[in-house]
This record gives structure tokens, sequence and C-alpha cells, in this order.
């Protein structure tokens, strides 16, 4: 694996970030990164939108929410989106883009960091148990709500 490193969405780099592709199986678990870019254009206030880059190649997108005044707990400090494209998944991207989260998270003081997931035969779910998040017993729509403490 090269040494992936974040980057901020740009004009130089937009485009490239709205062709990024999941696997087709997985589309149905996760926004396309142009309705990403839209939500986090009008929640610039907490949208905190990254591209993942190996080397000079975009390999996925990660967008956290820090909204600490938030009335809902769960959406407080928040791992809003996650897409590593379909050809760079099981390289430890998404591993590494959740860990930036994470320290994005302790460096403004945050206590956890929340992920939502609909349940299914392709869900995220299983990747997220995996680094440690532990559902909530709380329902978002029909997503379910893990936690991970820092």
């Amino acid at each position: 694996m090269t040494t992936p490193r974040l980057v901020e969405v740009t004009v130089d780099n937009v485009e490239d970030a709205c062709d990024l592709k999941v696997a087709k199986h997985q589309r149905d678990y996760v926004a396309p990164v142009a309705c990403s870019l839209a939500e986090a254009y009008v929640r610039y206030d907490v949208a905190w939108p990254r591209l993942i880059y190996a080397g000079k190649k975009l390999v996925g997108f990660v967008m956290a929410a820090f909204d600490p005044d938030n009335p809902t707990d769960y959406y407080r400090t928040y791992l809003w989106r996650l897409n590593i494209a379909a050809k760079h998944q099981k390289k430890g991207y998404g591993r590494f883009a959740v860990e930036a989260v994470l320290a994005e998270a302790r460096r403004r003081d945050a206590e956890s960091v929340t992920v939502s997931w609909m349940p299914g035969k392709h869900s995220p779910g299983p990747f997220y148990l995996r680094l440690g998040f532990q559902p909530t017993g709380e329902m978002d729509d029909d997503e379910i709500v893990a936690r991970i403490r820092l």
C-alpha cells in the first residue's frame, strides 16, 4: 500500500472526486461523492470532506461532521461518508480514513465518534465493528447507529 494522505477538495480535484465509484454492490449503501459534496456545500459549517490519495492516485473520499451543539447526540461528531474506489478496496485506505477522522475528532476534543449503516448483505457494518465501533441501540431511520469512544 502506498502511504495514503488526506487532501482538501479543490477546484482542481472536484471533478475527479465526483467520478469516484465504489463497487457496484455497495452503491445502495453509500451516496455518491457528488451528493456528499452537495451536502457539504450546504452544511459547510459542520462538514469536513477530504479526498484520500495514495501517491498521485485518488483512492477514496471521507466526510465527517463536527457539530458539537447538535441536539441529536450522535450527530455531534459523526463519520458521515466513506467511499473507497472499487479497485482500491481491501488495501487499508478505509481504515486510514476512519483513523484520520478519529484523529481530527481528538484534535477537536470530542469524546466519541458515531457512524451509521444500513444492514444488509453488503453493508459496511462488519468493517466498522472490526474497527471498534459498537452499536448504541439507536436507529437513524433504517440505519444502525454505532459509536467509538476516544
